[in-house]
């Protein structure tokens, strides 16, 4: 079924509002759980209730097992990898503005790669978008936090889970675009989510205790990063691989910062610069180039 115009137009502000959200999880829950462990808890929950509304609702499953497997690879890569990363820096204390930053480099990545990978052609309008987006972001990133204090060997430890998960997403976004870019979006995240959940158990099991606080933050959390990110902004995400090029795709992402800045100023009363708001107009600016080329 296509897509309503006005829907296709909204669906990636949706979905960068949406993916901005995620640093409330991170915010609230990880204080009581392990970062792994507290992704186990999140995979299991999308999996039973996607799983629910598959069967519910007859959805279709994955015509051949090498379908199957291209969707579970995208998962790995999007979901393990990339957010597993995401929550080990943090619990390692990686600051949100370095992180930030280094996920940030995901759509010149994507664009220097999308080439030789997918075939697209990468206008200089398009360069220029994607280099002014990155300039936006970091001064957004510059003016929000600073490394205070951190020796050279404690900051590799922190960045090398966030570099796994900018080669994750990465990677993810390309494969998912030249292997199985269509795919029914109930089954899928069961697909997408299963290998992810055994991956991520695997490793917890050897490298954390895997013991839960079942606070009411922890809670709220959970219940979060479940309906809003993880079913929510992924089957956005899934919907834009679909209908857009990779890196018109990946230059969303020059915009998670700043919507994430806006929110914490409304939500927490964070204050804004103006080198952060002249950030943000540079990014937005970056963006529109990145996606009119």
């Amino acid at each position: 079924m296509p897509t309503p115009p006005l829907l296709a137009r909204l669906t990636p502000l949706l979905f960068v509002l949406l993916w901005s959200t995620g640093f409330i999880g991170a915010k609230y829950g990880l204080p009581y759980a392990e970062p792994l462990s507290f992704l186990v808890a999140r995979y299991v929950l999308v999996i039973g209730l996607m799983s629910l509304l598959a069967l519910a609702m007859r959805a279709p499953w994955p015509a051949s097992p090498r379908e199957a497997l291209h969707i579970g690879v995208t998962g790995v890569l999007v979901q393990a990898l990339y957010l597993g990363g995401v929550f080990v820096s943090i619990h390692r204390g990686l600051p949100a503005g370095i992180s930030a930053l280094v996920v940030g480099m995901q759509p010149l990545l994507t664009a220097a790669l999308a080439g030789a990978l997918l075939g697209e052609r990468v206008s200089a309008r398009q360069w220029a978008g994607l280099a002014l987006g990155f300039g936006g972001v970091a001064l957004v990133v510059g003016s929000k936090a600073s490394v205070d204090g951190v020796d050279g060997d404690a900051l590799v430890h922190m960045l090398v889970p966030a570099l796994a998960a900018l080669l994750g997403i990465t990677a993810g976004t390309l494969y998912q675009k030249r292997f199985c870019p269509r795919f029914d979006l109930r089954t899928g995240s069961v697909m997408q989510f299963l290998p992810s959940l055994i991956l991520t158990l695997l490793v917890a099991s050897q490298t954390e205790t895997m013991e839960i606080e079942w606070t009411g933050d922890f809670v709220f959390a959970l219940g979060w990063l479940v309906l809003v990110l993880s079913i929510g902004a992924i089957s956005l995400l899934n919907l834009l691989i679909r209908s857009g090029s990779a890196v018109n795709v990946a230059s969303l992402f020059y915009l998670t910062p700043p919507t994430t800045a806006l929110i914490a100023w409304v939500m927490f009363d964070e204050t804004l610069s103006a080198l952060a708001i002249a950030g943000m107009a540079i990014a937005v600016a970056g963006v529109w180039l990145a996606r009119k080329g």
